[in-house]
């Protein structure tokens, strides 16, 4: 048996049985680490020995007792280094723990490792981390996508169970679809923030990566929920998110956006993307076309309001507080802008320039008044769409991944790799990427299904009757 390659669901049966412990999966999983990492290098931090103690300790019983869960850099624990992979915060020991790793506790679960990423979470291919460059499992020349990329390559490598990330633009779909694994953004409120370094408020949601459907759902369902530390939780009840899962899909209506299979679109991801969406008419699933014409514009108004809220947001490290401080500082003003343009790197500084400018005097209406009206009018595109449907379906990236270095010198091009996962976080709703396929350089392809908000059940369903009629989430990469 290899531990490696099981799911949460099948540990918490195994652990039921007594036929293996937590323990146990650590030490299997330390060592396909041990083999993985230096060539994925997915990890900046682990702590063997306390989580060794975490896991003697571990309560089964507990829906997630038991289960090791990698942490992206950027939510604080208490006692662990949060760096958001930024030179910055390089030394910063948090003193709390986010809502998300209370709740990952309460549930039974245990965290153990902390994962690379794309500096303060800005950036597509995660090769703007200070510390290191993570590499994809399933070739090693190329980019695990991003910003959450470590927490894809570990859950992709096998080298870990499940993992928290961020999502503030696709950062946890897109490395999800690039790395072979399921990667989910909550609908935005679902998930407390508290703890979360900020990048773009109005954005942000943490989510979690695993190799199945089922496991994302009982992942959310232990750290979903009201928090009054965020006032921008909602109060609603979190449903039993597991519930559908199974269920027959005869007679769910998929809307298909013809805006998300033109130009620009990999030929075998769109084929691949499309036999998906076959499967689900042969299955009873009612196809519906559908437009999402302001689609469009979504990088455009992502770029001004995502870099707006990162300018205001990372105003706070001034090198006086806490982080990262300039030594040739010389009095509070040189100490701002030489603790500034020493600690941050260059993708941080781009966004800060660009968020100052399209809030500055004389352009804020111009920019960023005029993105959020487009923003209500993409929001307003989901709401008529899923008047005809219960679900959207789209690629979740436009190709497979990328050369390690190939667009670095082209942020544009960067850019434009969350074209199809940007709406959902300018809306407001929940979307996840599940495997369909490989191209023929055996790289995976990421299928995106859409739901409104609060609508995770259906969207779990969906997503996992696809899944277990396939054998994709089973394949395991080979990593030299």
């Amino acid at each position: 048996m290899d531990i490696t390659t099981e799911t949460i669901r099948s540990l918490k049966e195994k652990y039921a049985a007594e036929d293996i412990s937590p323990a146990e999966v650590l030490d299997a999983l330390e060592a396909r680490i041990k083999s993985t990492e230096p060539t994925v290098q997915g990890y900046l931090r682990r702590d063997l020995g306390k989580a060794r103690r975490k896991a003697l300790d571990a309560d089964t019983s507990l829906p997630l007792g038991g289960i090791p869960i990698a942490i992206k850099d950027n939510i604080n624990e208490d006692g662990e280094y949060c760096t958001c992979a930024s030179k910055y915060l390089e030394n910063y020991l948090s003193p709390y723990n986010a809502t998300v790793i209370d709740r990952l506790h309460a549930a039974g679960a245990f965290t153990y490792g902390r994962t690379n990423m794309d500096e303060f979470a800005m950036g597509s291919s995660t090769e703007y981390s200070a510390f290191q460059t993570t590499r994809n499992p399933w070739d090693q020349t190329r980019i695990p996508g991003g910003s959450s990329g470590g927490s894809a390559a570990v859950v992709g490598a096998r080298s870990a169970i499940a993992a928290l990330g961020s999502d503030t633009g696709g950062s946890i779909r897109q490395p999800a679809a690039l790395c072979g694994c399921v990667g989910m953004k909550p609908s935005y409120g679902m998930v407390s923030r508290f703890g979360l370094v900020a990048f773009a408020s109005s954005l942000d949601q943490i989510g979690s990566f695993t190799r199945t459907v089922e496991d994302n759902a009982m992942v959310l369902q232990a750290i979903a929920g009201y928090d009054p530390m965020d006032n921008t939780s909602n109060r609603r009840d979190v449903p039993d998110l597991c519930a559908d899962i199974g269920k027959d899909i005869k007679g769910l209506r998929i809307g298909v956006p013809k805006e998300y299979f033109g130009k620009g679109i990999d030929p075998a991801v769109a084929a691949k993307v499309k036999s998906a969406i076959d499967w689900y008419q042969n299955e009873g699933a009612e196809v519906v076309d559908i437009s999402l014409p302001h689609t469009e514009h979504a990088i455009a108004v992502y770029y001004i309001i995502a870099t707006a809220e990162a300018s205001s947001n990372l105003a706070r490290f001034d090198g006086v507080r806490y982080g990262y401080r300039s030594s040739e500082a010389k009095d509070a003003m040189s100490t701002y802008f030489l603790s500034r343009e020493e600690g941050f790197g260059a993708e941080v500084k781009r966004r800060i320039i660009l968020g100052t400018y399209v809030l500055s005097s004389g352009y804020y209406d111009a920019y960023y008044n005029r993105a959020q009206k487009v923003r209500a009018l993409m929001k307003q595109d989901f709401d008529r769409a899923f008047e005809q449907c219960d679900l959207v379906v789209t690629p979740t990236s436009p190709t497979v991944a990328f050369k390690s270095g190939e667009k670095l010198d082209d942020p544009l091009q960067m850019y434009l790799a969350d074209v199809f996962t940007i709406a959902a976080n300018a809306a407001g709703i929940c979307g996840i990427s599940l495997p369909c396929g490989f191209n023929s350089e055996d790289l995976p392809v990421g299928l995106q299904l859409m739901g409104p908000a609060y609508g995770e059940a259906t969207m779990y369903q969906a997503a996992h009757a696809y899944e277990q009629a396939h054998d994709w989430w089973k394949t395991v990469p080979s990593i030299s």
